[in-house]
């Protein structure tokens, strides 16, 4: 059996209309992955959840819903003196999102920086991939962002994959500069990364796949999914010539597009961890995704997922494009 430690930031979610209706939940894009894994892989995948919380009821009652869902929460340190962020999620009447957050002061800005952070760091040489997205790493100090991105190359040299989602979101870095340098670094050893053509676009000015791809590869990534949204992905192995356009159906009615790519990450990696090719890993992170843009919030309740059948194994014919 596989592990992944999953490294990030869960903060109080509240969904609706300011001064009006609003429901109460929890998300964040590390988390939503955490959370859609464990409902994907079952008892095939052991998933930790890396994070800082505070010491509040509502800290509390998040630690316990993660563990319902089967996420081990032994790494989630506990923070006396801070509490989690606040996010707020605003919809347009195509499904679309806007954020406003609180989170300057959150106890997982300051992970890296706990006392028992230690621990984690002995914890992450045991697992067999890591993974860590843009944000995880935009919401700390400049100091820890780096401390934390050094420790991830250690872990690489010494054998665990690194997967990363670069997540791009210029409100939360000092500049785009800063943000590609960062990013430029942990590319350098990522064994996956998942990344979103419109975040790639803005970051880097990509104006095709080929761009992007040829860009992954010059540094020193080996294997990326680009997600193209309702185009489907595509998937490359560097070592190989010849990346895989992985389609996936249309979705007619579009509720809510949070969590979108969070949860295509958790069908994917769920099958990449389980020896499932990159076809059907792809096939079940588009199956996932489908089904959570058609509910609000960033998690939707367990049985809209429930009944979904992810014992994918494709017999249709690989569409491929040489780049």
């Amino acid at each position: 059996m596989k592990r992944i430690a999953i490294i990030g930031e869960c903060m109080i979610e509240l969904n609706g209309a300011p001064f009006g209706t609003m429901q109460q939940a929890y998300g964040g894009d590390s988390l939503n992955t955490a959370v859609y894994m464990a409902r994907t892989a079952g008892q095939s995948v052991e998933i930790d959840y890396i994070s800082a919380l505070g010491t509040d009821t509502i800290s509390n009652g998040m630690i316990s819903r993660w563990q319902q869902e089967g996420i081990n929460t032994d790494y989630v340190l506990r923070d006396k003196t801070r509490q989690p962020g606040l996010y707020l999620i605003q919809l347009d009447d195509q499904g679309e999102r806007t954020f406003l957050y609180w989170r300057n002061q959150s106890a997982a800005r300051y992970l890296v920086r706990h006392p028992n952070f230690a621990q984690v760091e002995l914890h992450l040489q045991t697992v067999d991939m890591v993974y860590v997205s843009g944000i995880s790493l935009a919401v700390l100090p400049a100091e820890d962002r780096q401390q934390l991105v050094t420790l991830l190359g250690q872990l690489s040299s010494n054998g665990v994959e690194i997967a990363f989602d670069s997540n791009y979101r210029p409100a939360l870095w000092e500049s785009a500069d800063e943000a590609r340098k960062c990013y430029k670094q942990i590319l350098s050893f990522t064994n996956l990364a998942l990344v979103t053509d419109d975040d790639e676009e803005t970051l880097w000015g990509d104006t095709s796949s080929q761009a992007t791809l040829g860009r992954l590869q010059s540094t020193g990534v080996k294997k990326a999914v680009l997600k193209m949204g309702p185009k489907g992905c595509l998937y490359t192995d560097f070592t190989t010539d010849k990346p895989e356009l992985i389609g996936t159906t249309p979705v007619e009615t579009v509720i809510d597009t949070t969590s979108a790519g969070d949860s295509f990450n958790a069908g994917f990696l769920s099958g990449y961890l389980t020896d499932k090719t990159p076809r059907e890993a792809a096939l079940q992170g588009h199956q996932l995704a489908g089904t959570v843009i058609q509910h609000k919030g960033a998690i939707i309740p367990c049985y809209a997922t429930e009944a979904m059948d992810f014992n994918i194994h494709s017999t249709a014919s690989t569409t491929t494009t040489k780049l």
